[in-house]
Parts: structure tokens; sequence; C-alpha cells
């Protein structure tokens, strides 16, 4: 047992090379496919969720270890705590795998019906890890199929957890494969269906292209919040802006460390004058609190706003019961209030722009609100939080899904990185080098129409994973009616 747990880790571990930046798409198929291997295997239901948990814990702790990072390094939390607080977090993050091999291996199902089985639990697993307490669908396994990965096809009809549902399909049947020809056959159909289903063109474009200057200030964490600094934001941002004027500037989320009330006025002009402007910014509201959002300002500074809807627990909000946790770490500003969850989008230089905050663009089907109005989402981060780690790029890649999903170009501005424009398709057109201060100029067209996911949103791939779960058991019910021994 102690050598199928290590390889069930290691195999966890190593899915994080299909993520970005590395890019290898066809590493999660062949480590899901050990894990489900290793899962038929198991002596018991008890034993696979072990493997599941080794699983889930390989892949999570060499994949989002930035929590670390945003703990220690920039939250001031001992390395003691910081590092007891990730490990309790991937933690729970494997309960979910293991969850579904504790199920797998409970039904003992024949060939067939383990295909089903193992994609349909793995898919709905995935989907409860991104629901379940506010949810946390990073690394859901689709996301490693962004272009150039035949599967990216998929994503405007199914979206990612669609494409994750596949993903476990096609792991399954590698497990079975062998000289079975009929699983080689349904590998090569799904290859196929997503190479055809990259032809199409699901939204138009509207309007004409609009020029955009994406602002990466790249100001560390360390300093963005101490007051003295402040004149280092504010000049750095309206030096950027001066220097690469555009119809749309976007500055990124809380690009001054300041509420928007708070903001000198004759700073806004000077933004202002080199065009219409998009910024992140924390916004007092009615009830006298306040909300992270975004700030969009003509050159008259004629004002239109956004609130965030999905708001990031410890980071923006205080759980029930946790109230302890920011004794022991410094994070700004963590009491925001939620926004209401269909808003309009604000009207831009011809374009109808709708703004997402930080990590919102991980809840795809949240997104879908705001359309079809939306012609163009913009991305606002400070990913400062997360230093030089995997986080940056893994948030880009979930951005080029929701690209995907919603046949809208997405563009981004971040404080350190990565600042990007990426086509419907999910191809990445420009980027800024993180950790570099600059602008990313771009032309940006909008588009209008609705991609397949974006009329449903998640019930096609939850109810896929349900029919296939529920496939399953009932064909074994009726084998074992009927006396059919089942392994």
């Amino acid at each position: 047992m102690r050598q199928s747990l290590l390889v069930a880790w290691l195999a966890g571990a190593a899915t994080v090379f299909g993520f970005a930046p590395f890019h290898a798409f066809p590493v999660p198929v062949v480590a899901l496919a050990l894990l489900f291997r290793l899962w038929r295997r198991a002596d018991s239901a008890r034993s696979a969720a072990w493997l599941g948990f080794a699983w889930g814990l390989g892949c999570f702790l060499t994949g989002v270890s930035w929590v670390y990072v945003s703990l220690h390094d920039v939250g001031g939390m001992a390395m003691p705590l910081a590092a007891v607080a990730t490990l309790l977090f991937c933690g729970w993050l494997a309960l979910f795998p293991a969850l579904a091999g504790y199920l797998f291996r409970r039904a003992a199902t024949t060939d067939f019906r383990a295909i089903l089985l193992g994609a349909g639990l793995w898919t709905l697993a995935e989907w409860l890890r991104g629901w379940l307490l506010s949810g946390f669908p990073w690394l859901a396994i689709g996301y490693a199929q962004t272009p150039p990965s035949p599967l990216a096809g998929y994503a405007p009809v199914v979206g990612v957890y669609g494409v994750g549902f596949l993903v476990a399909g096609v792991a399954s049947c590698l497990t079975f494969a062998g000289r079975r020809p009929m699983a080689w056959l349904a590998m090569g159909v799904v290859v196929a269906g997503g190479v055809g289903l990259r032809q199409i063109a699901w939204t138009h474009p509207v309007g004409r292209p609009v020029d955009m200057s994406l602002l990466q200030g790249n100001i560390p964490q360390s300093l963005k919040w101490v007051p003295e600094n402040l004149r280092l934001s504010m000049e750095t941002y309206a030096r950027l802006a001066a220097e690469h004027p555009a119809p749309i500037i976007v500055l990124p989320e809380t690009a001054i460390p300041l509420l928007f009330d708070q903001i000198p006025p004759e700073f806004l002009r000077r933004l202002t004058a080199a065009g219409s402007v998009l910024m992140g910014a924390a916004i007092r509201d009615r009830a006298g609190g306040y909300v992270n959002g975004a700030v969009a300002m003509t050159p008259t500074l004629a004002i239109e706003s956004y609130a965030k809807v999905h708001l990031v627990p410890f980071g923006e909000f205080v759980p029930p019961g946790f109230a302890w946790f920011f004794g022991l770490v410094d994070i700004p500003m963590s009491n925001f209030r939620a926004g209401e969850r269909k808003q309009p989008p604000l009207s831009m230089a011809g374009q109808q722009v709708m703004p997402n905050i930080c990590y919102e663009d991980l809840f795809g089907e949240e997104l879908l609100a705001a359309l079809p109005g939306a012609t163009l989402l913009v991305n606002l981060s400070n990913t400062a939080w997360f230093g030089d780690s995997l986080a940056q790029p893994q948030h880009l890649q979930i951005a080029r899904m929701r690209a995907l999903e919603t046949g809208r170009m997405i563009l981004r501005a971040t404080n350190t990185g990565m600042t990007a424009a990426i086509a419907p398709d999910g191809r990445l057109t420009a980027v800024l080098p993180p950790f570099t201060t600059g602008a990313l100029q771009v032309s940006a067209q909008g588009f209008s129409g609705l991609t397949p996911f974006a009329r449903v949103g998640n019930t096609l791939a939850v109810s896929l994973a349900c029919l296939a779960v529920a496939l399953a058991v009932m064909r074994r019910r009726v084998n074992g009616r009927h006396g059919t021994t089942v392994n």
C-alpha cells in the first residue's frame, strides 16, 4: 500500500506540468490514468480514498504552493504557521479526489462501466470543490487543455468541467485500452471532435476595434500599502498613462491604495487626459461599507462602477469564527461587501466592457451574468500577493479558458503580471513580461453572440457526469440481479 501511495503522490505532483507555464497537456491524462488504475487495484474503498488523497496532496502541494508565499512572504505570518496553514488547505482540497476514489471503488464496476464511473465521479468532485464553501476550482483538470490541446474545442460547449469530464474519460479508457479497439476508437473520436469544434466561430465581431493601454505598475506588495510610498504608485500610473494614451486605459486592482473617494481629483484628471480610464478601486457604498470594484471614467470624469461579486475568503471577508486569523497575518482592506450578482456592463469607447476582479474569473458560470450584453471582458488583478510563483501563469491560463467559454476577448491588467490580451479562441495574442513596469498596447475587438456554454453554464457538464454515474450504477444493479460477476 505504501508503494501505491507514493506512486499516487508522484502522479499528482507530476500533473502540475500539464498546466501553465509548462503546458504539457497530455501529462494530466496520464497522471489521472495512473490514479484510476490504482483505484481499480485497491483492496477496499478506504484504500482507494487514501490513494485519491495522496494524488490530490501531491497535486496541490506542488501546484498551489504559492499560498505559502501569500501568507508568509507577503502577509507576514510566522513560517511554521504559514506552512501548517498551507498543508491544511492543500489537505482540504485533496479530500475531493479522495471522495471520488472512495465512491469509485465502492461501486466495484467492470471495464465499460468504470470508464463512465471514473469520468463522472471525477467531474462531480471537481465541480463540488469549485462550489463548496465559496469554492476553489484552481487546477481543475480541464484548465490544462487550453490551446494547443485538441480538447480546447469543447470548452465553448461544455466549459472547463465538461473538458475535465472528457480528460477523465480518456484517462479511464487508457487504463482499459490494451488490445481493446473500441477504447482506442473512443479516444480517437474525442480528439477528432475537439479538432472539429475548434473550427467553429461561436461569436461574431461587433463594432470597431478599440485601442487599449493595459498598465502594469509593478509596485511590490511590501511597498504598496506603506503610506510614504503612495506617491510612487500615483506617479507610476500617471506617467504610464501619459506615455501610452489610448481610448481606453486600464489600471489593475486597487492600483492606488486609497478608497476611490480619497483619490485626489487632480490625479484623476491627469489619468483621463490620456483617454477614458478603467481602474480597480475600493469604493465606499451607500451603507457606509466598501466594495472591491472597478471605476470607469471619461475625460469629463463621468463615472460608472462595478462591485466585485465573488469575494475571497480571508482575503476580502472574514468567514464566521475566523476573526482571530487576521491577528496572524497583515491583509489590508479585508472586509469588503459583495456586489449585486447582475450588474450592467460599462459603456466605454463604443464597447460594452464588463470588469471582473482578481480571482472572480475562476468561476466561469458566474461571468455569464454579463452576457450577452458585454462585448469585452476585462480582468483587473493584483497578483503581487503571490510573488514570483506558479500563480501568475496559472491564472493567465484560467483566463484563456474563460475566453473560450464566453467567445469574448479578455484583457488583463495586473500589478506585477501577467498583463495580457486573449482572443476568443483562447489564443494569447500579447503579454507583458511579469515583474516589469510598462503598458501593453492592444487593439481589442468586441464580440457578440453566445456560445453553447454561455447559454447553459455548467448544467450540461454536471448533467453528463450525473448521467455517466447513473448508467454505471444502474447497469451494475441489473447485472447483479442476473447473477453477473463484477470486479
